[in-house]
């Protein structure tokens, strides 16, 4: 691989990431997405000089959003 063509794959690298953050952004506004971090089970422990966070819900949802969606493609993809 040449100099020429790392370069080339960083910029295409960098413009991967500005479209995924962009997603992130318009996900992160969506009213559907507001309550994740929210969810009955998610664990907030707050003390007088410190705070943790343990989403555990949040996490249990998403990874079946994300298996159900990667199950779908996969099964698209068979076809």
């Amino acid at each position: 691989m040449t100099l020429s063509d790392l370069g080339r794959l960083i910029i295409l690298l960098g413009f991967v990431l500005i479209i995924v953050g962009g997603i992130f952004l318009a996900i992160g506004r969506a009213p559907l997405f507001r309550h994740f971090g929210h969810l009955p089970g998610d664990i907030r422990i707050e003390g007088e000089n410190y705070s943790c966070f343990f989403p555990l819900m949040s996490m249990i949802v998403i990874s079946l959003l994300l298996s159900l969606a990667l199950n779908i493609v996969i099964r698209l993809i068979n076809r």
